[in-house]
């Protein structure tokens, strides 16, 4: 297929906010896709090659850019393929090599065809495409049912490969898609609730449990084989040494794990965000050790745990890794939940997660069976643009300007972000430094006083909640945002959406 093609069916989708009219353009897409070029097209569309990144910034694409093609020629293998050369491209020279086959590359390309490339390498499709539309276009274009193709994609953790098995396989071969040791599935998300009584009153009997502030994780061991990913499905398993042989003295064969790692301090208390995310993103040995800590279990040599209830799984966990278990208490009662709350606070802990006892897991899904209750409201924005600061902040990129998530373009274009909000409050020394080199290497334009940047940085905020405003498009202004941390574990697709802020306001 010419990648010309893929072009115009991303323009279509982003011209409409009818769902229908996007999922029938997608399926009529999929429907055209060679077998091979499935996986690697549902990839561009989201935003998420299966190359993952390629070492390619903002300012290597732009300069790469050379004057466009009248008329196409490429393909979406040749996309793919580019991709995959310039992902195996490492040591020296490889800026100067990614440069002259990016330039190769565009030069052959059309002008849609280059801010298509742009955007694909950058992670910054706005197209509405998002998994959910497409998802159903997949379901669409297979003639499968909808629920067997979104099982197969959670329990997968891969759309593409769903895609593909959708399109090419039977029916039989979809449905039979299940959890496999090794295989990464995406995380169960949880709503948000101000307090641990609300929760519980949504939830029913629950597990009250002690909210971390560390970095989400999914630990598969398959004898000595053990695999650690993030909430992303990406593997780390090269910079958890410390988690790997803590899942290798576990009493089991085969196991899958969902949990949190965090660095403690000297007298067994978390340290701050930050540290956790440093040494997490690290390849190199470093003294902070990460601990791992566990909240349920999906897998346990041979027996698969998601269809069992919260009860049942928890049961399990305790059997197997109880001394790596996250603290909590099952109860029904308001005054223990919020006892537990309390304790968790004083701990050091970020809040509670209330869980319903009955609920299965729900691999990739938020709904009301999990709630987290936090004592401040905290939501996950992205960096649109950064303004210089003054006094002794200048010289610095300060000021953050904050996108919300607006998947159905009820404010702007489909699948962008609707700015909320500014601040500069909670940036320390360190983050100002890093923040002022990082979004000029990310930077689109500039005035005088802004750097606007492509909006791949997510950041987690602390607001009072929200106010109507007529200054920003949404409707809404944050009230007393600050900033709390970035979040290197995110994408921009996971960013809370205007319509979560807006609902503060009832």
């Amino acid at each position: 297929m010419l990648l010309q093609t893929l072009v115009d069916t991303t323009d279509a989708v982003a011209a409409t906010r009818s769902r229908l009219a996007k999922v029938d353009a997608l399926a009529a897409l999929l429907s055209e896709l060679a077998p091979e070029e499935v996986a690697p097209a549902v990839g561009f569309l989201v935003g998420k090659p299966r190359q993952g990144r390629v070492g390619v910034g903002w300012r290597g694409v732009t300069s790469a850019i050379g004057e466009p093609a009248a008329e196409p020629t490429l393909t979406v293998g040749d996309l793919d393929e580019l991709l995959e050369t310039l992902a195996a491209l490492s040591g020296g020279g490889s800026t100067g090599e990614r440069a002259r086959l990016l330039r190769a590359f565009t030069e052959r390309a059309t002008a849609g065809e280059q801010d298509f490339v742009v955007r694909v390498l950058l992670g910054e499709m706005r197209t509405g495409a998002l998994e959910g539309v497409l998802t159903d276009a997949i379901a669409r274009a297979s003639d499968r049912p909808g629920e067997t193709v979104r099982r197969a994609a959670m329990l997968s953790g891969d759309l593409g490969w769903t895609a593909r098995l959708a399109l090419t396989g039977t029916a039989d071969e979809l449905a039979a898609v299940g959890l496999e040791v090794g295989r990464p599935v995406l995380p169960m998300l949880a709503a948000s609730a101000s307090t641990p009584t609300e929760a519980l009153a949504t939830t029913g009997r629950a597990s009250v449990e002690h909210k971390l502030d560390g970095a989400r994780i999914q630990v598969h061991r398959h004898g000595d084989d053990v695999r650690v990913f993030t909430r992303n499905l990406a593997d780390i398993t090269h910079r958890l040494p410390e988690v790997v042989g803590v899942a290798r003295r576990l009493p089991v064969d085969d196991v899958i794990l969902d949990g949190e790692t965090l660095s403690l301090d000297e007298d067994g208390g978390p340290r701050p965000f930050q540290e956790t995310m440093s040494r997490f993103g690290a390849d190199a040995a470093s003294e902070t050790l990460l601990h791992p800590w566990f909240f349920d279990i999906l897998h346990v040599d041979g027996r698969d745990l998601l269809d069992e209830p919260l009860e049942t799984r928890l049961a399990e966990l305790e059997r197997v890794a109880g001394p790596y278990r996250i603290r909590g208490e099952v109860t029904d009662d308001p005054e223990v939940a919020e006892r537990v709350s309390r304790e968790a606070l004083a701990a050091g802990q970020e809040g509670v997660v209330v869980k319903a006892v009955d609920s299965l897991y729900a691999a990739g899904r938020r709904g009301s069976s999990w709630v987290k209750v936090k004592p401040v409201l905290t939501y996950d924005l992205v960096v649109l643009a950064c303004e210089w600061g003054s006094g002794r902040r200048s010289g610095w990129l300060s000021n953050l300007h904050l996108g919300a998530r607006d998947p159905e373009g009820e404010f702007g274009e489909p699948g962008g972000f609707v700015m909320v909000g500014k601040t500069f409050k909670g940036l320390t020394d360190e983050l100002l430094r890093w923040q002022t080199e990082y979004f000029q290497q990310i930077e689109v334009r500039r005035t005088a006083g802004t750097v606007w940047v492509a909006p791949t940085t997510v950041v987690e905020i602390a607001i009072d909640g929200v106010q109507r405003s007529t200054r920003y498009p949404g409707g809404i202004a944050l009230r007393f945002a600050r900033v709390k941390h970035y979040r290197d574990d995110k994408e921009p697709g996971e960013a809370d959406t205007i319509q979560t802020l807006r609902a503060l306001l009832r």
